[in-house]
């Protein structure tokens, strides 16, 4: 691993495995006037991987363009809890098995963000997970047009942060992104990076 990159910092900046975040999104005040009751969101995991490289990068897909929702995006592994997942945990691993074909070998969860809730009626928590070199992904072509790696320093860097000013049902409401490689990571993946960096920087 990187120089500087302290894998107990990570831990510390996190909400505990054995104590998931309760209550509304983070994010929520913001979209108060479009998103539903909290009670009514359907509730969803993502798999915030930072793959053990000497510059530790943050795993990442870019949709199907032929998807009904969020085609084309940037995003994480993850999806709908199902009832069968035991908790938000075994739900972002078995998505990131579905989508990309990363074992849960390789995986090895840290700690919660907080709660993140979307316009499409989800309140996503994300698991953040160091992940074991030696993995060899397989997208679902269904799914996942490709999986990528970028700089976990990128999304560290407020300098690398851009942030547009757009209309949305009569508001002005900013969207966050950042830019890597010809892909334009932004919305609630770009959020959730965000709530990543903020959290780290009160540790120190």
């Amino acid at each position: 691993m990187a120089d500087g990159f302290d894998i107990d910092r990570v831990r510390a900046a996190l909400h505990d495995l054995a104590q998931p975040p309760a209550g509304p999104g983070w994010n929520r005040a913001q979209l108060a006037d479009v998103l539903p009751d909290s009670a009514r969101l359907a509730p969803a995991a993502v798999l915030v991987g930072i793959v053990e490289r000497e510059q530790p990068s943050i795993l990442l897909t870019r949709r199907t363009e032929t998807l009904a929702t969020h085609a084309g995006q940037v995003s994480f592994p993850g999806g709908r809890i199902d009832p069968d997942d035991a908790d938000a945990i075994a739900a972002a691993l078995r998505e990131a098995d579905e989508e990309i074909g990363l074992a849960a070998r390789f995986v090895a969860p840290l700690g919660y963000l907080d709660p993140f809730e979307t316009i499409s009626a989800y309140r996503v928590l994300p698991v953040v997970a160091m992940v074991r070199p030696g993995f060899v992904l397989t997208p679902n072509p269904d799914e996942v047009a490709e999986a990528f790696e970028a700089p976990l320093s990128l999304f560290l860097d407020h300098a690398a942060h851009r942030v547009q000013q757009v209309e949305y049902r009569g508001l002005r409401r900013e969207i966050h992104e950042f830019e890597f490689a010809g892909h334009r990571i932004w919305g609630a993946t770009a959020a959730m990076l965000i709530n990543l960096r903020d959290r780290l920087e009160r540790i120190r």
